[in-house]
């Protein structure tokens, strides 16, 4: 039972953006935070999430993926890190009245056609 429950917390959760909003939403709600979470002020906030962000990588060179040369404990502040930023990002979108995963879908559209992959070299 003990292993069950550990396997259980060790497992990866899927949420959706839409998950999140609403916790975002609901965390704000009840701190009584919503009259501080104008686009402006989120942004500048997602803006400072960015540079703690850049901070990890500003001294390190290319770093290989998969990050293999670093420790856990670097891989988790690099997480936390990119986790506010991805929940600014997600907050500041609602506020605005996108539809984040709509846009995010759409643009990859976009993208696809403006950069369309190479023709297969020519077989003779």
């Amino acid at each position: 039972m003990g292993e069950e429950k550990e396997n259980a917390q060790e497992r990866v959760v899927d949420i959706s953006l839409k998950d999140l909003s609403k916790k975002l939403e609901d965390f704000a709600r009840v701190r009584d935070w919503e009259k501080y979470h104008s686009p402006r002020n989120l942004l500048l906030a997602m803006v400072g999430e960015v540079g703690e962000l850049s901070e990890i990588f500003q001294w390190r060179g290319e770093v290989d993926k998969g990050l293999p040369n670093w420790e856990e404990s670097e891989k988790e502040h690099l997480g936390e890190e990119l986790s506010d930023v991805l929940l600014y990002l997600i907050r500041l979108s609602d506020i605005c009245g996108i539809d984040l995963g709509d846009a995010a879908s759409r643009k990859l559209v976009k993208n696809a056609i403006k950069y369309p992959p190479p023709p297969p070299p020519n077989v003779l």
